[in-house]
């Protein structure tokens, strides 16, 4: 067997090494004033739930004011909150409440880009070409006789050019849609404005920050052409001029002694592709961020020999930074993994599996809303709500299906108790059968998705074998993986569409389906992950 360590830094930060953090999309998670669209409100309403779910801090997607072409990751103005969300308010009484309850809260910035709309750009389109205001941001001449074509061949990450040309001729770079301009963070306002947007939050008592595209901001010195088409495909797989540049790391170092300055212990969350473990591991180093996003275990197929693969370079490149790893199976941005998995039946035993398999690895763990009910991905929307802007670069692409409002309630008709009584519509349309997928349905049931949940997350944090600390593979037969944690937590996973027989480890904690145990041996159901007291080995 073979034992995974994890060196924790030399600095006693503790909370954020083994948290799970439930992200939500404020959008889709509750909705407090009856208009549809989930709110602050409606989170302040349901924090009971998440405190009793037994996660350890949020994550709330942004709610700053915002045109919304990007359902608010084109924000306007950072220090406030959109009207739709609610107002500054409801942001410092949802953080107290939070806390009254042992949460943290974490909330997304976003330094890659701002919205079209924002008061910096609407001067740099009014001052022209050479005035400072468009110094921040990247605007250049175009190529060919006129200046009719694109300053390089960058394609945007929602499809096309990533240049639109404005009324007196320059181009300006948007790596994402059209109403999401890039900063140009070679300007030191630039870094200013940021320092003080996190001040401002931190003040209020956030505990921390995601950060959206914590890879971008920073572009090759040129802006060199990358030669090759389909580059949304190459990020996080090839070294790309807009993305991974080491320039990055020095402002996430700047952001980290401000995080430091403050008490409490707050964090930086880096939304980071690489194209390479190792790369990634860069944005966790000692004096950078707290913890960068798991991407290769999301995408990672279903197969035991890839998750083993997957599990130890996440552990092992963790380690040489004294980071800890971070584990998630979907978010905002991906179909979901009851989805992904296989759909179905099949696809609803396989995340079941996954999610005692994510909470017993050593790290820390995100949960996306809904993925403790089970949901799956909406594939049906009719095309009247299907705004995502990422679709024009591939309509089976869109985030839509996985942002779809949760059900609360059992009764009645859709949404189920997402919107207050006597609202019939949310801005998603839920599917009619979510009834039995509600909040509700599943607290009734002892054997449901949401039921496995809160008993894997008690467990978590009573065990003092999970969370940080080693991992010690143990032998398994084919098609299954089988880890220690510590002396005395075991977890089993089969991963085959058979029954399979093996060597019991200890005594049986949590199942996710029918284990069989027959003396010291056990049948481990298809798809199925078992929480075990390991004996002494």
């Amino acid at each position: 067997m073979t034992e995974l360590a994890v060196q924790p830094s030399a600095v006693s930060t503790r909370w954020w090494r083994d948290a799970v953090i439930y992200q939500v999309y404020v959008r889709s998670f509750a909705d407090g004033n009856g208009d549809g669209i989930g709110d602050l409100l409606g989170v302040r309403s349901r924090l009971g739930y998440l405190s009793d779910l037994g996660v350890d801090a949020i994550w709330l997607t942004p709610f700053y004011p915002s045109p919304m072409a990007d359902f608010g990751y084109d924000v306007a103005d950072y220090r406030d909150v959109d009207p739709l969300f609610g107002a500054l308010a409801d942001a410092q009484a949802l953080i107290a409440d939070a806390h009254r309850l042992g949460l943290r809260i974490i909330v997304d910035v976003v330094p890659n880009h701002t919205s079209d709309r924002h008061p910096w750009f609407e001067a740099a389109l009014k001052a022209g070409p050479g005035s400072p205001e468009r110094e921040r941001y990247i605007f250049r001449e175009g190529k060919g006789a006129s200046g009719e074509l694109p300053p390089n061949d960058w394609e945007s990450i929602f499809g096309g050019p990533a240049w639109t040309r404005v009324e007196d001729g320059q181009w300006y770079l948007h790596l994402f849609a059209p109403e999401q301009p890039d900063l140009n963070w070679e300007h030191p306002e630039v870094h200013e404005e940021f320092a003080d947007v996190l001040r401002f939050w931190l003040d209020l008592g956030v505990d921390g920050f995601r950060i959206d595209v914590a890879h971008g901001m920073v572009k090759a010195p040129g802006l060199p052409d990358v030669g090759a088409r389909g580059q949304a495909e190459m990020i996080g797989a090839q070294v790309v001029p807009f993305f991974d540049q080491d320039g990055v790391h020095e402002i996430h170092r700047a952001w980290r002694r401000i995080l430091d300055s403050y008490e409490g212990e707050r964090i930086g969350v880096a939304e980071a592709w690489a194209p390479t473990p190792e790369r990634l591991a860069n944005y966790v180093r000692p004096d950078e961020l707290h913890q960068a996003f798991n991407f290769h275990f999301l995408k990672t197929p279903w197969d035991a020999a890839l998750f083993k693969e997957v599990i130890d370079e996440s552990v092992r490149t963790a380690a040489l930074v004294g980071a800890p790893s971070t584990w998630v199976l979907s978010n905002h941005d991906v179909k979901r993994h009851v989805t992904r998995y296989g759909g179905g039946e099949r696809g609803l035993r396989r995340a079941r599996a996954a999610a005692l398999l994510m909470l017993a690895l050593p790290g820390s763990a995100y949960i996306y809303q809904g993925e403790e009910l089970g949901l799956p991905e909406v594939l049906d929307l009719p095309e009247q709500y299907l705004q995502d802007p990422q679709r024009l670069r591939d309509p089976d692409s869109g985030r839509d299906g996985c942002r779809v409002p949760l059900p609360w309630t059992a009764a009645g008709e859709p949404p189920y108790g997402f919107t207050p009584p006597g609202v019939y519509e949310s801005w998603l349309p839920m599917p009619a059968d979510w009834r039995d997928l509600s909040v509700e349905a599943q607290l009734r049931d002892g054997a449901s998705m949401l039921s496995l949940y809160r008993a894997a997350l008690a467990l978590r944090r009573e065990h003092p074998e999970l969370g940080d600390g080693t991992l010690t593979w143990l032998d398994s037969p084919p098609g299954t993986l089988a880890f220690r944690r510590g002396d005395s937590f075991a977890c089993v996973i089969n991963m085959t569409r058979e029954w399979v027989e093996t060597e019991a480890p200890g005594d049986l904690l949590l199942a996710s389906g029918g284990p069989e145990t027959s003396g010291e041996n056990v049948r481990l159901a298809p798809d199925s992950a078992t929480w075990w007291t390991a004996r002494n080995v």
